[in-house]
C-alpha cells in the first residue's frame, strides 16, 4: 500500500500538466498590485496637478481683483471649476485663506486641517481676507479614496481617516492697493 502510494506521488512530480497555471497563481496578484500601484500614483500625480492649477487660477483672480472680497463658497467653487477632476470637489475641499506678518514671517502654526468624512464635524476654517498690501496664504486641503485601497500603493498612503488620503496645495498672493 504504501509502495504504491509512492509510485504515484513520484509519477504524479514527473507531470508536467498544469505547470504554467502554478506560474500564474503565483505571479498573477504580483502584476496586479503592480498594475494597480501603477494606476493609483499616476492617478494622485493627475489629482494633485490639476489641484495646483484649480488653485493658482483662482489665485490667480484674487490677484487680479475680478472679485475682489470672495467669500469661502465661492473661493472654493472657483478652485473645484478650475480644477475639474476632483470627484465630490465641493465635500472634498478645506481651504483656509489667511494673512501671514511681513514683520516676523509667522503663518501657520500647525498640521494642516483637512475634512473629515467619517466624522460629521467639519475642521474651523480660517478665512481673514486681509487688508491693502497684505500678504495672503491660501492652503487647500483635498480628501480621496484609494481606487485600489488594499494592494500596494493604496495601502501605504497615509490616511487622514480609516480610508482617505490628503493632497495639500498652497499659494501665496498680495493684496493690491
Amino acid at each position: 500500500m504504501i509502495r504504491r502510494a509512492i509510485k504515484h506521488l513520484s509519477r504524479f512530480r514527473r507531470r508536467e500538466d498544469g505547470v504554467s497555471s502554478v506560474e500564474f497563481v503565483i505571479l498573477f496578484p504580483l502584476y496586479i498590485a503592480l498594475f494597480g500601484s501603477a494606476y493609483e500614483a499616476g492617478l494622485i500625480n493627475t489629482r494633485y496637478a490639476m489641484l495646483e492649477r484649480g488653485l493658482d487660477l483662482a489665485v490667480r483672480d484674487l490677484r487680479l481683483g475680478t472679485d475682489p472680497t470672495p467669500t469661502h463658497a465661492e473661493l472654493v467653487s472657483a478652485i473645484c471649476n478650475y480644477a475639474g477632476v476632483i470627484p465630490d470637489c465641493s465635500n472634498a475641499l478645506h481651504v483656509e485663506l489667511e494673512n501671514v506678518s511681513t514683520t516676523d514671517w509667522t503663518y501657520r502654526t500647525g498640521q494642516v486641517q483637512c475634512i473629515d468624512r467619517d466624522e460629521n464635524i467639519k475642521p474651523v476654517i480660517n478665512f481673514t481676507g486681509g487688508g491693502l498690501n497684505a500678504l495672503m496664504l491660501v492652503t487647500v486641503c483635498a480628501v480621496f479614496e484609494p481606487m485600489v485601497p488594499v494592494t500596494g500603493l493604496g495601502m501605504r498612503l497615509p490616511k487622514v481617516n480609516s480610508s482617505d488620503y490628503a493632497l495639500v496645495a498652497m499659494s501665496a498672493f498680495v493684496n493690491e492697493p
